[in-house]
């Protein structure tokens, strides 16, 4: 898809303004690219794309949604002059990672959530079993999608994102962080997690795909060692502050402003950083962790000033 330059730039506002208006146009790029990869056609090595299979897919992608992990993708390919086209398939794989990710949350057996983006859940919406399928199917096809040639010209380039996406996925990343988080919810046994093993989940649950966001970026970029070394930094900070924010709007948001059901992880007794530091501090945590990923930016001037802007919305988001 193409988006002209203008869509994304807002050269003439502020950085807030800039970031709001490009996080707009992405969402609306990643929301047209993801409806054409789940169409009813059959790619090639496909029989055929059963109905139901894809309608449950396009209910859990398309039609809401903030679309952060691809817009940093995006901004992040920018700084090395990437245009936006050529960095908009690894950002949508990502994204359906993202997106099989919560339909497998709202599971009865993982968090049994009936809401989601003020909509009813897969499972709700469909069953329980097209549910777990819609979800298989859309992880598969975010490495279909990075594994395309239309990802990246050079084959090693689109190695290194289907390997990073991987790992950053699976049983030392997102996967991982899962199971850790059903534990402490009991499960398993009691368990007890101290500070620095919260972190280590929420690292692994929520800041691994943050991480790889502004890594895929990077390697699409062909970053240095240097550079993807600061925007690590970053990106490790960007996907704790969110967490910790995100924790907190859970605690002190609405059903209704929320777009899924407030309070769950109170109610689960859910190991989280507001749970083990209070408001207050987690608060403060936030936002020393916002002015990190800020201070890893400073090398590259200007441009970055819409990756700034997403670290300042992340502590500052209201859903």
């Amino acid at each position: 898809m193409e988006v002209q330059a203008t869509h994304i730039t807002g050269t003439d506002l502020d950085p807030e303004a800039a970031f709001q208006r490009r996080l707009t146009a992405v969402a609306s790029a990643v929301e047209e690219r993801i409806a054409a990869l789940l169409d009813d056609a059959p790619r090639r090595g496909e029989t055929a794309r059963p109905a139901r299979l894809i309608a449950a897919m396009r209910h859990a992608m398309l039609g809401g949604g903030k679309r952060l992990r691809p817009f940093l993708v995006i901004e992040t390919a920018a700084l090395f002059d990437v245009p936006f086209a050529h960095a908009l398939n690894a950002a949508c794989a990502l994204e359906l990672v993202h997106g099989y990710s919560l339909v497998h949350d709202d599971l009865p057996s993982m968090d049994d959530d009936d809401l989601r983006r003020g909509r009813p859940t897969v499972h709700r919406e469909f069953d329980e079993a097209t549910a777990i399928l819609a979800g298989d199917a859309l992880l598969t096809l975010a490495f279909d999608v990075a594994a395309d040639e239309t990802s990246h010209a050079d084959p090693a380039v689109r190695v290194a994102l289907v390997q990073g996406l991987a790992r950053a996925a699976g049983v030392g990343g997102m996967v991982g962080g899962q199971i850790i988080d059903l534990a402490a919810e009991g499960r398993y046994g009691d368990v007890l997690l101290d500070e620095a093993r919260v972190r280590r989940l929420q690292a692994m649950k929520t800041g691994a795909l943050f991480a790889y966001a502004i890594d895929a970026g990077a390697t699409i970029g062909r970053a240095s060692l240097t550079e993807r070394q600061a925007l690590g930094t970053y990106g490790r900070a960007l996907g704790a502050a969110f967490q910790i924010a995100d924790d907190l709007l859970d605690l002190e948001s609405s059903t209704e402003a929320l777009g899924k059901r407030a309070a769950k992880d109170s109610e689960k007794g859910k190991a989280t950083l507001v749970a083990v530091l209070g408001p207050d501090r987690a608060r403060r945590e936030r936002d020393t962790l916002v002015e990190t990923a800020i201070g890893a930016l400073s090398s590259f001037g200007a441009k970055a000033d819409t990756l700034r802007a997403a670290a300042r919305f992340t502590a500052l988001r209201k859903f």
